[in-house]
C-alpha cells in the first residue's frame, strides 16, 4: 500500500471521462484500491476517486467508518469500494451543503446535490452493490462519481458568495485538505 499524490484542480487529467473497469479481482485492481484507501486515510478524506490519482478508471471509494475530523457534524457511513457506478435520484429533492475536495485543497463551497439516491455498481471482486443513500452519504457518493465524468465541485456551485477558504469559513476546523 502506498500513499499517492492527489492531483490538484488545473491538472487536465481531472477533466477526463473515466473508462469502465472490465477486469475484476485482479492484483492490479486490488493494489489500486489498497492505495486509494491508504491515501484517503492519510488525509482524513470522506472519499476518493481513481482520477484524483491520475488513474483513468471508474473506481471510487467513500465512507467514514467513524466520525471524520473534517466533517465532525456528519454521521459515519460504511466504507465502500464502488466500480462502474450508476447513480439514480429517488426524487427531485435537492439539498444544499458544504463540500470540499482533496483536489481543491483549503476551500469549500455550498453545492446542490440530490437528497436521496440509489447507487449501484460492483466491488473489486465483481460483486454487485445496490444501495440507497441520503444526506451526507448521498452527497459524498455524488461528489466522488462526479470525478468520473471530469467534474469538480466548483463546476456545480450556483452561489459564489458561499465559496471560499476553509480557514476563513470554518475557523478552527482541522482541514488543511478537503474532500
Amino acid at each position: 500500500m502506498t500513499v499517492r499524490e492527489i492531483l490538484k484542480m488545473g491538472d487536465e487529467r481531472l477533466l477526463r471521462m473515466a473508462q469502465a473497469v472490465t477486469e475484476f479481482d485482479t492484483p492490479e485492481l486490488h493494489a489500486l484500491v489498497a492505495d486509494m484507501l491508504e491515501t484517503m486515510a492519510a488525509v482524513n478524506g470522506a472519499g476518493l476517486a481513481a482520477p484524483q490519482l491520475g488513474v483513468n478508471l471508474q473506481v471510487v471509494i467513500f465512507g467514514t467508518g467513524a466520525v471524520n475530523p473534517r466533517y465532525p457534524q456528519e454521521a459515519p457511513f460504511p466504507q465502500t469500494v464502488l466500480i462502474n457506478p450508476v447513480i439514480t435520484p429517488l426524487d427531485d429533492e435537492e439539498q444544499l451543503g458544504w463540500e470540499g475536495c482533496l483536489s481543491v485543497p483549503g476551500m469549500r463551497a455550498v453545492v446542490p446535490r440530490w437528497q436521496r439516491i440509489r447507487y449501484s455498481g460492483l466491488d473489486a471482486r465483481g460483486k454487485v452493490i445496490d444501495r440507497m443513500a441520503d444526506g451526507f452519504h448521498s452527497r459524498v457518493v455524488q461528489h466522488e462519481c462526479d470525478h468520473l465524468i471530469g467534474k469538480l465541485y466548483p463546476m456545480r456551485v450556483r452561489d459564489f458568495s458561499k465559496f471560499g477558504f476553509t480557514s476563513v469559513l470554518f475557523p478552527g476546523l482541522d482541514d488543511n485538505t478537503d474532500d
